[in-house]
């Protein structure tokens, strides 16, 4: 016998039991389920999450936030909690800015097996002296401009990279070989350093170069032992070469000096020769006047004065011829004096 439909629900259940329906009125007026005042506060609730959400972003300290309006950058942001319009009237893009950036060139190290990898297609560089040297090198960086950096150009850290690649090329293409290996190592970085930053500021990048580190600069593997060969050669002629300079310095200093006294000496005997030469007229005039006068008495003073000093300083012996029968030494007169 079908039931009726009179006391159930539309679901076809059968009605609650009047005592059961009324206390569910007490809790839900109107036969809503829920209080009329917590159905509105949970609907509160809900929409201020969802407005949370969809107009507030968060700014990380290490980062800067450009806001663009239907795409185009309007303002920035610093750390921070910060709102904007849904999306797509304004997005933000978060760039790190004050993270330092570290690109390699010619390696790659690796953390977990703590090695380094060569990059021979990077790392190998014709030098100024048609060289080949393997270069390896290690650039640091930052964004110094969000906007630039975001919009200026479309892959940052792969220009980055080329540009360092770039300069370095032009920087050693320059270079000599032998200046590279040794004395100038840091003069290449800071030249780098400067091309890099003028090529970049160029583009507009908005990135700011830090440091640019020298890693490795040696020969190629395959002709280094030459190359060490080479090297010692060029030692050994610039050590030779210092050593003849030196004996250079020394000789000549002492060549120069026994010319200047050997100058000196014949200027002054040339001046005492002539002096004597001056004296000796002179002195043969003021005779040749006296002999003038008396010739006979001025020439056997000539003679007697000549013979003095011819025997002066001889032992002499004198002879009687005229009946002497024995030799009489001639006993000089400072002699008689003494005892």
């Amino acid at each position: 016998m079908p039931l009726s439909n009179g006391g159930g629900n539309r679901n076809g259940r059968p009605p609650l039991h009047p005592d059961r329906q009324d206390k569910l009125k007490q809790v839900i007026p109107g036969g809503t389920g829920l209080p009329g005042s917590l159905l509105l506060l949970i609907t509160v609730a809900i929409a201020a999450i969802i407005a949370f959400y969809a107009f507030a972003f968060r700014v990380d300290p290490d980062e800067l936030a450009v806001v663009m309006l239907f795409g185009k950058p309007v303002r920035t942001e610093p750390p921070g909690l910060h709102f904007r319009l849904p999306y797509p009237i304004e997005e933000v893009r978060l760039p790190k800015v004050t993270r330092q950036n570290i690109i390699e060139i010619g390696m790659r190290s690796s953390e977990v097996a703590r090695a380094v990898r060569p990059v021979p297609e990077e790392s190998r560089m014709l030098t100024g002296d048609e060289n080949i040297v393997d270069i390896s090198f290690v650039v640091f960086w930052r964004i110094n401009d969000a906007q630039k950096y975001l919009f200026n150009i479309q892959n940052p850290d792969v220009t980055v990279k080329e540009v360092a690649e770039s300069a370095m090329r032009d920087i050693v293409g320059q270079s000599k070989i032998q200046a590279l290996l040794t004395t100038e190592r840091q003069k290449t970085e800071q030249a780098v350093h400067k091309l890099m930053q003028d090529v970049l500021d160029s583009y507009g990048a908005g990135v700011g170069i830090d440091q640019v580190q020298l890693q490795k600069v040696d020969p190629p593997t395959q002709v280094i032992d030459a190359f060490r060969d080479v090297q010692s050669a060029r030692a050994d002629k610039e050590r030779l070469q210092n050593e003849a300079g030196s004996y250079a310095n020394k000789v000549v200093p002492e060549a120069r000096g026994e010319v200047e006294r050997i100058l000196q000496a014949a200027r002054a005997y040339k001046e005492q020769t002539v002096a004597e030469a001056t004296g000796q007229s002179s002195r043969f005039l003021k005779i040749y006047e006296q002999y003038k006068k008396a010739p006979e008495v001025t020439r056997k003073r000539m003679y007697l004065e000549t013979m003095e000093r011819v025997l002066g300083g001889t032992d002499k012996i004198i002879l009687n011829s005229k009946g002497g029968q024995g030799i009489v030494p001639d006993v000089p007169r400072d002699q008689l004096h003494k005892p």
